[in-house]
């Protein structure tokens, strides 16, 4: 194929080059093709790397669904391995420590991202080589000697009594009463809220069984402001939705985890209150629960947390109760 396209070149230039130029033409053209047949070759070999890749990635993904990890948590994975491979373009039995560091530090440098997306982005490529190494994949993970990225702590804001009550003066409707008073007093994820159907709400104990990360079940309990709520929104439902939660307006169809946001932040701006979104209820339940004496155990097993260290992250003590502890205790 490469002589034909040489001998094809040639043949047009008879009517304007000498026997001496066509020579030299034809050399020059061997050389070129050489070289483009060798590029060819490099392209091939970058694609079987991207495909062998790819699988392995697929792979992985598949484990974390079968663990039980949310479409959001799946989607974050892939989205952030796929980067990093594209842009390193190397077969991953030889990606090193090192490759990954200057990864990650083009990434911060590039993409003007804080510390704590990038620990993040580490997070999610340590799992993924863990795995690897895991499956006899690779060797030994070149994550390991990557450490944890510092992060400044910042103090979370929670939402006080007055803004809550703030908030439930702004909702116009009994529905986001009922959701607002749920968030409240379970502190449950938003994911979980989505997913609850009328035949799992038992108004006699005022609990509900969730389904929380990994497909884990667990108990949660409402407030008897929140049962009332409830009951009388669903008197309103004309629909045959299964869903507690559904939209305002036909066909009824059951609230997703953007259509929560979206009722809790315009109530927010109509509250004039900042940054207010469904996960600030879990992180205030929290707070008031430890504030209030609950032994951090069981706000632990309320949240749903493996690790109590996640609790301890979203429980902010109050700094108030602090003053007055020291006050007491103290001086």
């Amino acid at each position: 194929m490469r002589e034909l396209f040489i001998e094809k070149v040639i043949d047009k230039t008879e009517n304007f080059l000498d026997n001496n130029q066509r020579k030299m033409l034809k050399e020059i053209l061997k050389e070129i093709c050489l070289n483009y047949q060798i590029e060819i070759l490099e392209q091939n070999q970058r694609e079987e790397i991207q495909h062998n890749n790819e699988e392995l990635l697929n792979k992985f993904i598949s484990s974390k669904e079968i663990e039980g990890c949310s479409n959001r948590t799946l989607n974050y994975y892939k989205d952030n391995i796929t980067k990093m491979l594209e842009k390193i373009n190397l077969p991953i039995e030889e990606i090193t420590t090192e490759i990954l560091r200057d990864y990650l530090a083009d990434y911060k440098n590039n993409s003007k991202a804080g510390m704590v997306t990038i620990d993040n982005i580490r997070r999610t490529l340590s799992s993924f080589f863990a795995w690897l190494e895991n499956e006899d994949y690779i060797v030994k993970s070149p994550v390991r000697r990557i450490h944890k990225v510092k992060t400044t702590k910042r103090v979370k804001e929670t939402l006080t009594d007055e803004n809550l009550e703030k908030l439930r003066d702004t909702c116009s409707n009994v529905r986001d009463l009922a959701i607002l008073e749920l968030l409240i007093s379970t502190g449950m994820r938003v994911g979980e809220l989505t997913r609850l159907n009328i035949s799992d709400m038992d108004f006699r104990e005022r609990s509900c069984v969730v389904l929380g990360k990994g497909n884990t079940e667990r108990e949660v309990y409402f407030s008897a402001k929140s049962k009332m709520y409830i009951e009388k929104y669903l008197e309103t439902r004309t629909d045959d939705n299964e869903a507690l939660f559904v939209s305002l307006i036909k066909p009824y169809n059951r609230l997703g985890i953007s259509g929560i946001e979206i009722v809790i932040r315009n109530l927010g701006k109509e509250a004039n209150i900042n940054k207010v979104h469904p996960h600030k209820f879990r992180r205030t339940m929290a707070t008031m629960a430890i504030d209030k004496g609950m032994p951090i155990e069981q706000v632990q097993k309320l949240l749903g947390h493996i690790k109590i260290d996640t609790t301890m992250e979203y429980a902010m003590v109050n700094q108030n109760n602090v003053k007055n502890s020291h006050r007491k205790y103290i001086t």
